[in-house]
């Protein structure tokens, strides 16, 4: 399995993983978290799709999508500051240029990958080193996202804590809670001690 960072630039060249991308999170969030998102034709998509992000994406020798990612500029706009505030005790987040958004990440646990000594499934650790990967490598420092208390303990476990920036709260079915995530040396090796390997294979794409 392979990280592959797609930037916006790339899209058409990697369209047949983007489609394959917005079938997961269908299946994921619409299907199996029950979340209110927008699915037409079976893909998942919303506004922030049309902002120029980097997808991060988990591809498997067979070309599946196993996990994705989506990253965008804190400066906004952003899912935290624009669509869920209410997680921010302050009502606004304090975005700067070394912060990135992280949003709609999630993996595919029935593909390959597996959990690493019974806790975390392998391809979440290799997402997670990706992310990190990527945003040290273009200048963030800081990470910032919204996500619910089960993924809180996930990051937590996997040695890489998040920082909240609010009170948990409900967002329809889900309790969620915003932080911010750092982008440094140390979280990456303890991600891949976590799963046990000497480091992660990314490859980086940057077309313009």
């Amino acid at each position: 399995m392979e990280i592959l960072a797609v930037s916006a630039a790339a899209r058409g060249e990697f369209a047949d993983l983007i489609d394959k991308m917005h079938r997961l999170r269908a299946r994921v969030f619409g299907g199996r978290l029950g979340w209110d998102v927008d699915i037409r034709e079976g893909l998942e998509a919303d506004a922030y799709d049309h902002f120029n992000p980097t997808y991060i994406l988990a591809v498997t020798a067979t070309h599946a999508v196993a996990g994705c990612a989506r990253l965008l500029p804190a400066a906004g706009p952003t899912m935290l500051a624009n669509t869920f505030p209410q997680l921010l005790s302050s009502g606004r987040l304090d975005a700067h240029a070394g912060m990135i958004e992280s949003s709609r990440f999630c993996v595919d646990t029935s593909l390959d990958g597996g959990r690493s000594r019974g806790l975390l499934h392998g391809t979440t650790l290799k997402m997670f080193a990706g992310i990190i990967e990527w945003s040290m490598a273009n200048g963030y420092y800081e990470i910032a996202t919204a996500t619910d208390l089960r993924f809180e303990r996930i990051l937590k476990r996997a040695g890489w804590p998040m920082q909240r920036l609010g009170r948990p709260c409900p967002i329809g079915s889900t309790m969620a809670v915003a932080g911010v995530l750092p982008a440094d040396v140390a979280s990456l090796d303890r991600i891949c001690a976590a799963f046990n390997r000497p480091g992660s294979r990314m490859q980086h794409n940057t077309a313009a």
